[in-house]
Protein backbone atom coordinates (compact mmCIF):
# COMPACT_ATOMS: atom_id res chain seq x y z
CA UNK A 1 0.00 0.00 0.00
CA UNK A 2 1.54 3.20 -1.21
CA UNK A 3 1.80 6.37 1.42
CA UNK A 4 -0.44 9.04 1.12
CA UNK A 5 0.00 12.72 1.99
CA UNK A 6 -2.55 15.02 1.93
CA UNK A 7 -1.08 18.17 1.45
CA UNK A 8 -2.03 22.00 2.14
CA UNK A 9 -5.39 21.45 3.78
CA UNK A 10 -7.62 24.64 3.96
CA UNK A 11 -8.91 23.19 7.13
CA UNK A 12 -7.79 20.44 9.25
CA UNK A 13 -10.50 19.67 11.99
CA UNK A 14 -8.35 17.35 14.15
CA UNK A 15 -10.77 16.21 17.07
CA UNK A 16 -7.52 15.61 18.88
CA UNK A 17 -7.32 15.88 22.94
CA UNK A 18 -6.73 19.77 22.29
CA UNK A 19 -9.44 20.12 19.67
CA UNK A 20 -6.81 21.66 17.50
CA UNK A 21 -8.01 23.16 14.36
CA UNK A 22 -4.75 23.59 11.49
CA UNK A 23 -4.59 25.31 8.14
CA UNK A 24 -2.40 24.89 5.19
CA UNK A 25 -0.98 21.64 6.90
CA UNK A 26 -0.30 18.16 5.12
CA UNK A 27 -1.42 14.71 6.65
CA UNK A 28 1.56 11.75 5.95
CA UNK A 29 -0.22 8.33 5.69
CA UNK A 30 1.87 4.70 5.93
CA UNK A 31 0.81 1.10 6.56
CA UNK A 32 -3.24 2.55 7.78
CA UNK A 33 -2.00 4.80 9.99
CA UNK A 34 -1.33 8.93 10.11
CA UNK A 35 2.27 9.23 10.80
CA UNK A 36 3.08 12.82 10.60
CA UNK A 37 0.77 15.89 10.33
CA UNK A 38 2.59 19.34 9.81
CA UNK A 39 3.41 22.12 7.22
CA UNK A 40 5.09 21.26 3.97
CA UNK A 41 5.73 17.52 4.35
CA UNK A 42 8.49 16.40 1.67
CA UNK A 43 5.83 14.41 -0.86
CA UNK A 44 8.49 12.02 -1.80
CA UNK A 45 7.40 8.43 -2.68
CA UNK A 46 3.99 9.45 -1.60
CA UNK A 47 0.69 9.73 -3.54
CA UNK A 48 -0.48 13.16 -3.11
CA UNK A 49 -3.48 14.61 -2.71
CA UNK A 50 -3.96 18.34 -3.43
CA UNK A 51 -6.23 19.68 -0.26
CA UNK A 52 -6.27 23.61 -0.99
CA UNK A 53 -10.36 23.41 -1.62
CA UNK A 54 -10.99 20.74 1.04
CA UNK A 55 -11.69 20.36 4.65
CA UNK A 56 -10.74 17.52 6.28
CA UNK A 57 -12.37 15.77 9.30
CA UNK A 58 -11.68 12.27 11.13
CA UNK A 59 -14.00 9.91 9.17
CA UNK A 60 -17.67 9.94 10.26
CA UNK A 61 -18.65 7.33 12.32
CA UNK A 62 -22.27 5.56 12.28
CA UNK A 63 -23.28 3.68 15.45
CA UNK A 64 -26.99 2.74 14.60
CA UNK A 65 -28.15 0.73 11.56
CA UNK A 66 -30.15 -1.91 9.81
CA UNK A 67 -28.78 -2.05 6.65
CA UNK A 68 -31.17 -5.08 5.41
CA UNK A 69 -33.83 -2.34 5.30
CA UNK A 70 -32.13 -0.01 2.40
CA UNK A 71 -34.40 -2.90 0.42
CA UNK A 72 -37.96 -1.28 2.21
CA UNK A 73 -37.56 2.01 1.99
CA UNK A 74 -40.80 4.19 2.21
CA UNK A 75 -43.12 1.78 2.03
CA UNK A 76 -46.34 2.47 1.84
CA UNK A 77 -47.69 0.97 4.84
CA UNK A 78 -45.11 2.20 6.91
CA UNK A 79 -45.16 5.45 6.01
CA UNK A 80 -46.91 7.41 8.73
CA UNK A 81 -47.21 4.74 11.44
CA UNK A 82 -45.82 4.76 15.10
CA UNK A 83 -42.94 2.39 15.75
CA UNK A 84 -44.78 -0.73 16.83
CA UNK A 85 -47.06 -0.33 13.75
CA UNK A 86 -44.39 0.24 11.68
CA UNK A 87 -42.76 -2.99 12.73
CA UNK A 88 -45.88 -4.64 12.13
CA UNK A 89 -46.31 -3.65 8.94
CA UNK A 90 -42.50 -4.50 7.85
CA UNK A 91 -42.27 -8.03 9.57
CA UNK A 92 -44.07 -9.95 6.90
CA UNK A 93 -41.65 -8.37 3.89
CA UNK A 94 -38.28 -8.87 5.74
CA UNK A 95 -39.53 -12.42 6.42
CA UNK A 96 -39.07 -13.30 2.65
CA UNK A 97 -35.40 -11.86 2.46
CA UNK A 98 -32.30 -14.16 1.96
CA UNK A 99 -28.80 -14.00 1.72
CA UNK A 100 -28.98 -12.45 -1.70
CA UNK A 101 -31.28 -9.50 -0.06
CA UNK A 102 -29.33 -9.02 3.07
CA UNK A 103 -25.56 -8.76 1.33
CA UNK A 104 -26.86 -6.21 -1.79
CA UNK A 105 -29.01 -4.17 1.06
CA UNK A 106 -25.47 -4.19 2.85
CA UNK A 107 -23.74 -3.08 -0.10
CA UNK A 108 -26.19 -0.27 -0.39
CA UNK A 109 -26.14 1.04 2.99
CA UNK A 110 -22.35 1.04 3.29
CA UNK A 111 -22.19 2.98 0.28
CA UNK A 112 -24.64 5.53 0.88
CA UNK A 113 -22.43 5.84 3.86
CA UNK A 114 -19.67 6.27 2.79
CA UNK A 115 -20.47 8.59 0.56
CA UNK A 116 -21.69 10.69 3.21
CA UNK A 117 -18.56 10.77 4.79
CA UNK A 118 -18.50 7.73 6.48
CA UNK A 119 -15.46 5.25 7.24
CA UNK A 120 -17.00 2.90 10.26
CA UNK A 121 -20.48 1.59 10.58
CA UNK A 122 -22.04 -0.45 12.95
CA UNK A 123 -25.40 -3.13 12.20
CA UNK A 124 -27.82 -4.82 13.89
CA UNK A 125 -28.82 -7.49 12.18
CA UNK A 126 -31.40 -9.46 14.59
CA UNK A 127 -33.63 -11.39 11.88
CA UNK A 128 -32.21 -14.15 9.99
CA UNK A 129 -34.94 -15.90 7.56
CA UNK A 130 -34.59 -18.41 4.78
CA UNK A 131 -30.78 -19.59 5.14
CA UNK A 132 -29.62 -15.86 6.16
CA UNK A 133 -26.46 -15.12 7.91
CA UNK A 134 -24.36 -12.67 9.49
CA UNK A 135 -22.14 -13.63 7.11
CA UNK A 136 -23.15 -11.78 3.72
CA UNK A 137 -23.62 -8.36 5.76
CA UNK A 138 -19.93 -9.35 6.52
CA UNK A 139 -18.84 -9.72 3.25
CA UNK A 140 -20.86 -6.56 1.96
CA UNK A 141 -18.52 -4.70 4.05
CA UNK A 142 -15.69 -6.23 2.55
CA UNK A 143 -16.52 -5.17 -0.85
CA UNK A 144 -17.14 -1.72 0.02
CA UNK A 145 -14.26 -1.34 1.84
CA UNK A 146 -15.38 0.41 5.84
CA UNK A 147 -14.81 -0.60 8.61
CA UNK A 148 -17.23 -2.61 9.84
CA UNK A 149 -18.85 -3.34 13.40
CA UNK A 150 -21.68 -5.54 13.00
CA UNK A 151 -23.66 -7.27 15.90
CA UNK A 152 -25.35 -10.70 15.89
CA UNK A 153 -28.61 -9.60 16.85
CA UNK A 154 -32.10 -11.32 18.07
CA UNK A 155 -35.92 -12.13 18.64
CA UNK A 156 -37.02 -14.72 20.62
CA UNK A 157 -40.51 -13.92 21.71
CA UNK A 158 -42.69 -14.18 18.98
CA UNK A 159 -46.59 -13.03 19.14
CA UNK A 160 -47.70 -16.47 20.32
CA UNK A 161 -45.43 -15.53 23.61
CA UNK A 162 -46.33 -11.97 23.78
CA UNK A 163 -43.97 -10.64 21.73
CA UNK A 164 -44.14 -8.59 18.93
CA UNK A 165 -42.71 -9.76 15.95
CA UNK A 166 -44.25 -12.87 13.84
CA UNK A 167 -43.42 -16.60 15.13
CA UNK A 168 -41.80 -17.27 12.18
CA UNK A 169 -38.72 -14.35 12.36
CA UNK A 170 -38.12 -15.88 16.14
CA UNK A 171 -35.41 -17.89 17.03
CA UNK A 172 -34.37 -20.37 19.70
CA UNK A 173 -32.57 -19.34 22.68
CA UNK A 174 -29.83 -21.65 22.29
CA UNK A 175 -29.74 -21.42 19.31
CA UNK A 176 -29.13 -17.67 19.37
CA UNK A 177 -26.42 -18.01 21.93
CA UNK A 178 -24.62 -21.02 19.60
CA UNK A 179 -24.61 -18.79 16.66
CA UNK A 180 -22.86 -15.56 18.44
CA UNK A 181 -20.28 -17.89 19.96
CA UNK A 182 -19.90 -18.78 15.97
CA UNK A 183 -19.69 -15.66 14.39
CA UNK A 184 -17.59 -14.12 17.46
CA UNK A 185 -14.66 -16.94 16.36
CA UNK A 186 -15.41 -16.42 12.74
CA UNK A 187 -14.74 -12.61 12.31
CA UNK A 188 -13.83 -10.78 15.57
CA UNK A 189 -10.53 -9.05 15.90
CA UNK A 190 -9.66 -7.32 19.05
CA UNK A 191 -6.52 -6.08 17.50
CA UNK A 192 -5.65 -2.24 17.37
CA UNK A 193 -6.52 -0.88 13.87
CA UNK A 194 -9.12 -4.19 13.24
CA UNK A 195 -11.34 -3.50 9.98
CA UNK A 196 -13.75 -5.69 11.52
CA UNK A 197 -15.31 -6.53 15.22
CA UNK A 198 -18.21 -8.17 16.04
CA UNK A 199 -20.65 -7.65 19.01
CA UNK A 200 -23.99 -9.13 20.45
CA UNK A 201 -27.37 -7.47 20.55
CA UNK A 202 -30.50 -9.53 21.02
CA UNK A 203 -33.23 -7.08 19.73
CA UNK A 204 -35.07 -5.49 21.82
CA UNK A 205 -36.96 -5.68 25.34
CA UNK A 206 -40.12 -6.50 23.56
CA UNK A 207 -39.02 -9.27 21.62
CA UNK A 208 -36.29 -11.47 23.27
CA UNK A 209 -36.56 -12.79 27.22
CA UNK A 210 -34.64 -11.58 30.18
CA UNK A 211 -32.64 -14.51 30.26
CA UNK A 212 -31.43 -14.28 26.83
CA UNK A 213 -30.29 -10.63 27.56
CA UNK A 214 -28.32 -12.23 30.61
CA UNK A 215 -26.82 -14.77 28.66
CA UNK A 216 -26.29 -12.61 25.85
CA UNK A 217 -24.43 -9.94 28.58
CA UNK A 218 -22.69 -13.06 29.96
CA UNK A 219 -21.52 -14.37 26.79
CA UNK A 220 -20.07 -11.27 25.60
CA UNK A 221 -18.25 -10.38 28.98
CA UNK A 222 -16.41 -13.94 27.98
CA UNK A 223 -15.80 -13.34 24.81
CA UNK A 224 -14.48 -9.91 25.39
CA UNK A 225 -16.59 -8.06 22.59
CA UNK A 226 -19.10 -5.51 22.85
CA UNK A 227 -23.22 -5.01 23.15
CA UNK A 228 -25.77 -3.28 21.73
CA UNK A 229 -29.37 -3.26 22.05
CA UNK A 230 -32.78 -0.76 21.77
CA UNK A 231 -33.15 1.21 25.05
CA UNK A 232 -36.15 3.89 26.06
CA UNK A 233 -37.06 4.63 22.18
CA UNK A 234 -40.57 5.88 22.65
CA UNK A 235 -43.10 6.45 25.15
CA UNK A 236 -44.77 2.68 24.10
CA UNK A 237 -41.00 1.25 24.93
CA UNK A 238 -41.99 2.91 28.32
CA UNK A 239 -44.90 1.64 28.77
CA UNK A 240 -44.15 -1.96 27.64
CA UNK A 241 -40.95 -1.74 29.99
CA UNK A 242 -43.10 -0.72 33.24
CA UNK A 243 -46.56 -3.07 32.43
CA UNK A 244 -43.87 -6.18 31.50
CA UNK A 245 -40.99 -5.69 33.81
CA UNK A 246 -42.28 -3.44 36.34
CA UNK A 247 -39.79 -0.62 36.20
CA UNK A 248 -38.40 1.91 33.57
CA UNK A 249 -36.11 0.57 30.84
CA UNK A 250 -32.60 1.94 33.00
CA UNK A 251 -33.60 0.22 35.89
CA UNK A 252 -34.17 -3.17 33.42
CA UNK A 253 -30.92 -2.79 31.33
CA UNK A 254 -28.59 -2.31 34.72
CA UNK A 255 -30.52 -5.58 36.35
CA UNK A 256 -29.40 -7.38 33.83
CA UNK A 257 -25.90 -6.34 33.55
CA UNK A 258 -26.73 -4.35 30.56
CA UNK A 259 -24.53 -1.01 31.60
CA UNK A 260 -21.29 -0.07 31.43
CA UNK A 261 -18.19 0.85 28.83
CA UNK A 262 -18.65 -2.38 26.61
CA UNK A 263 -22.71 -1.39 25.93
CA UNK A 264 -24.39 1.12 23.90
CA UNK A 265 -27.77 1.38 23.66
CA UNK A 266 -29.67 3.00 20.71
CA UNK A 267 -32.53 5.66 20.91
CA UNK A 268 -32.75 6.14 24.82
CA UNK A 269 -35.17 9.49 23.65
CA UNK A 270 -37.16 8.57 26.67
CA UNK A 271 -34.14 8.26 29.44
CA UNK A 272 -34.93 10.35 32.53
CA UNK A 273 -32.79 12.19 34.60
CA UNK A 274 -31.88 9.15 36.77
CA UNK A 275 -31.31 7.14 34.18
CA UNK A 276 -28.94 9.32 32.29
CA UNK A 277 -27.04 9.66 35.64
CA UNK A 278 -26.87 5.67 35.93
CA UNK A 279 -25.41 6.11 32.24
CA UNK A 280 -22.84 8.88 32.77
CA UNK A 281 -21.36 6.88 36.18
CA UNK A 282 -21.45 3.68 34.65
CA UNK A 283 -19.94 4.79 30.87
CA UNK A 284 -22.85 3.60 29.18
CA UNK A 285 -23.16 4.80 25.53
CA UNK A 286 -25.82 5.48 23.13
CA UNK A 287 -26.52 5.88 19.83
CA UNK A 288 -28.55 8.91 18.95
CA UNK A 289 -30.75 8.85 15.82
CA UNK A 290 -32.56 12.01 15.38
CA UNK A 291 -33.87 11.19 12.06
CA UNK A 292 -35.49 8.46 12.40
CA UNK A 293 -36.75 9.70 15.76
CA UNK A 294 -38.50 12.11 13.97
CA UNK A 295 -39.80 10.21 10.98
CA UNK A 296 -41.56 7.72 13.57
CA UNK A 297 -42.48 11.04 16.21
CA UNK A 298 -40.36 9.00 18.85
CA UNK A 299 -39.67 12.54 20.24
CA UNK A 300 -36.33 14.77 20.61
CA UNK A 301 -33.57 12.81 22.64
CA UNK A 302 -32.29 14.40 25.08
CA UNK A 303 -28.35 14.66 24.02
CA UNK A 304 -27.62 18.36 25.69
CA UNK A 305 -28.57 16.53 29.20
CA UNK A 306 -26.43 13.70 28.31
CA UNK A 307 -23.78 15.27 26.77
CA UNK A 308 -23.45 17.58 29.98
CA UNK A 309 -23.46 14.54 32.18
CA UNK A 310 -20.78 12.78 30.54
CA UNK A 311 -23.01 10.27 29.05
CA UNK A 312 -21.02 8.77 25.52
CA UNK A 313 -23.01 9.64 22.72
CA UNK A 314 -22.20 8.72 19.11
CA UNK A 315 -24.76 9.15 15.74
CA UNK A 316 -26.54 6.43 13.79
CA UNK A 317 -28.56 6.78 11.16
CA UNK A 318 -30.58 3.73 12.28
CA UNK A 319 -32.82 1.30 9.32
CA UNK A 320 -32.74 3.27 6.17
CA UNK A 321 -37.00 2.00 6.33
CA UNK A 322 -37.37 4.56 9.22
CA UNK A 323 -35.02 7.21 8.02
CA UNK A 324 -35.69 6.77 5.25
CA UNK A 325 -31.72 8.07 4.27
CA UNK A 326 -28.90 6.82 5.59
CA UNK A 327 -26.79 10.38 5.17
CA UNK A 328 -24.51 10.77 8.33
CA UNK A 329 -23.38 14.31 8.07
CA UNK A 330 -26.87 15.12 7.86
CA UNK A 331 -27.88 13.37 10.52
CA UNK A 332 -25.25 15.34 12.11
CA UNK A 333 -26.68 18.28 11.14
CA UNK A 334 -30.13 17.24 12.18
CA UNK A 335 -28.64 16.53 15.61
CA UNK A 336 -27.38 19.94 15.80
CA UNK A 337 -30.85 21.39 14.62
CA UNK A 338 -33.19 19.29 17.10
CA UNK A 339 -31.30 20.93 20.02
CA UNK A 340 -31.19 23.79 19.08
CA UNK A 341 -35.12 23.51 18.88
CA UNK A 342 -35.44 22.23 22.20
CA UNK A 343 -33.28 24.03 24.26
CA UNK A 344 -32.19 27.13 21.91
CA UNK A 345 -29.81 28.58 19.50
CA UNK A 346 -26.33 28.57 21.64
CA UNK A 347 -27.58 24.72 22.75
CA UNK A 348 -25.16 23.14 19.91
CA UNK A 349 -22.63 24.60 17.87
CA UNK A 350 -21.70 22.79 14.44
CA UNK A 351 -18.51 21.86 15.76
CA UNK A 352 -19.62 20.18 18.87
CA UNK A 353 -22.31 18.04 16.32
CA UNK A 354 -19.26 16.90 14.22
CA UNK A 355 -17.23 15.73 17.17
CA UNK A 356 -20.32 13.81 18.32
CA UNK A 357 -20.49 12.23 14.62
CA UNK A 358 -16.48 11.23 14.54
CA UNK A 359 -14.44 11.11 18.08
CA UNK A 360 -17.88 10.90 19.81
CA UNK A 361 -19.42 7.87 18.13
CA UNK A 362 -15.38 5.95 17.96
CA UNK A 363 -15.82 6.54 21.59
CA UNK A 364 -19.12 4.74 21.54
CA UNK A 365 -17.53 1.80 19.65
CA UNK A 366 -14.31 1.34 21.96
CA UNK A 367 -12.49 2.33 19.02
CA UNK A 368 -9.75 5.24 20.78
CA UNK A 369 -7.56 4.03 17.39
CA UNK A 370 -10.33 5.89 15.53
CA UNK A 371 -12.11 9.31 15.20
CA UNK A 372 -9.71 12.11 15.49
CA UNK A 373 -6.67 13.24 13.14
CA UNK A 374 -3.80 12.44 14.81
CA UNK A 375 -0.13 10.93 14.53
CA UNK A 376 -0.70 7.27 15.69
CA UNK A 377 -4.23 7.43 15.09
CA UNK A 378 -5.79 5.00 12.06
CA UNK A 379 -6.03 6.86 8.76
CA UNK A 380 -9.55 7.21 8.56
CA UNK A 381 -10.51 10.86 7.01
CA UNK A 382 -13.15 12.63 4.83
CA UNK A 383 -12.10 15.02 2.71
CA UNK A 384 -15.31 17.85 1.80
CA UNK A 385 -15.13 20.06 -1.15
CA UNK A 386 -15.82 23.11 0.24
CA UNK A 387 -15.55 25.66 -3.41
CA UNK A 388 -19.00 24.40 -4.07
CA UNK A 389 -22.19 25.41 -4.80
CA UNK A 390 -23.25 24.35 -0.60
CA UNK A 391 -20.52 26.35 0.67
CA UNK A 392 -20.63 29.69 -1.74
CA UNK A 393 -20.39 32.74 0.65
CA UNK A 394 -19.60 30.68 3.79
CA UNK A 395 -17.50 32.81 6.05
CA UNK A 396 -16.15 29.62 7.96
CA UNK A 397 -15.68 26.62 5.49
CA UNK A 398 -14.92 24.62 8.64
CA UNK A 399 -18.70 25.16 9.91
CA UNK A 400 -19.35 22.58 7.66
CA UNK A 401 -22.83 21.22 9.24
CA UNK A 402 -24.28 24.90 8.64
CA UNK A 403 -23.00 25.27 5.06
CA UNK A 404 -21.35 22.77 3.51
CA UNK A 405 -21.16 19.33 1.49
CA UNK A 406 -23.26 16.78 2.21
CA UNK A 407 -21.47 13.97 -0.07
CA UNK A 408 -17.92 13.68 0.19
CA UNK A 409 -15.26 14.31 -2.13
CA UNK A 410 -12.37 11.59 -1.33
CA UNK A 411 -13.05 9.05 1.57
CA UNK A 412 -9.74 7.25 3.15
CA UNK A 413 -10.34 4.33 5.23
CA UNK A 414 -7.17 2.33 7.03
CA UNK A 415 -5.01 4.31 4.00
CA UNK A 416 -6.95 2.76 1.25
CA UNK A 417 -9.33 5.31 -1.02
CA UNK A 418 -12.91 4.38 -1.12
CA UNK A 419 -14.21 7.40 -2.79
CA UNK A 420 -12.25 9.33 -5.03
CA UNK A 421 -13.50 12.50 -6.74
CA UNK A 422 -17.25 11.99 -4.76
CA UNK A 423 -17.59 8.54 -6.30
CA UNK A 424 -17.22 5.26 -4.72
CA UNK A 425 -14.14 3.61 -6.38
CA UNK A 426 -14.93 0.03 -4.50
CA UNK A 427 -17.63 -1.12 -6.00
CA UNK A 428 -19.80 -1.55 -9.47
CA UNK A 429 -22.34 1.05 -7.66
CA UNK A 430 -24.79 1.48 -10.91
CA UNK A 431 -24.58 -2.10 -11.18
CA UNK A 432 -25.58 -2.85 -7.81
CA UNK A 433 -28.26 -0.08 -7.63
CA UNK A 434 -29.79 -2.05 -10.68
CA UNK A 435 -30.03 -5.36 -8.41
CA UNK A 436 -31.01 -3.72 -5.73
CA UNK A 437 -34.47 -2.37 -7.38
CA UNK A 438 -34.77 -5.58 -9.05
CA UNK A 439 -35.16 -7.03 -5.47
CA UNK A 440 -37.44 -4.21 -4.36
CA UNK A 441 -39.84 -4.96 -6.80
CA UNK A 442 -39.86 -8.91 -6.42
CA UNK A 443 -40.22 -8.01 -2.76
CA UNK A 444 -43.25 -5.73 -3.37
CA UNK A 445 -45.09 -7.90 -5.50
CA UNK A 446 -48.80 -8.62 -3.61
CA UNK A 447 -47.95 -6.70 -0.76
Amino acid sequence: MADILVQNAQNILTMDDQRRELSGADIRISGGVITEIGVALDPAGAEVIHAARLVVTPGLVNTHHHLYQTLTRAVPGGQDALLFGWLQTLYPIWARFGPEEMFVSAQIGLAELALSGCTLSSDHLYLFPNGARLDDTIAAAGEVGLRFQPTRGAMSIGESAGGLPPDALVEAEAAILDDMIRVIDAFHDPCEGAMLRVGVAPCSPFSVSRDLMRDAAILARDKGVMMHTHLAENDEDIAYSEAKFGCRPGQYAEDLGWTGPDVWHAHCVKLDGQEIDLFAKSRTGVAHCPCSNCRLGSGIAPLRAMRDAGVPVGLGVDGSASNDAGNLVLEARQAMLLQRVAKGADAMSAREALEIATRGGAEVLGRPDCGQIAVGKRADLALWDVSGLQSAGSWDPAALLLAGPTRVHHLIVEGRQVVRDGQIVTLDLPAVIAQQNRLAARLSEGV
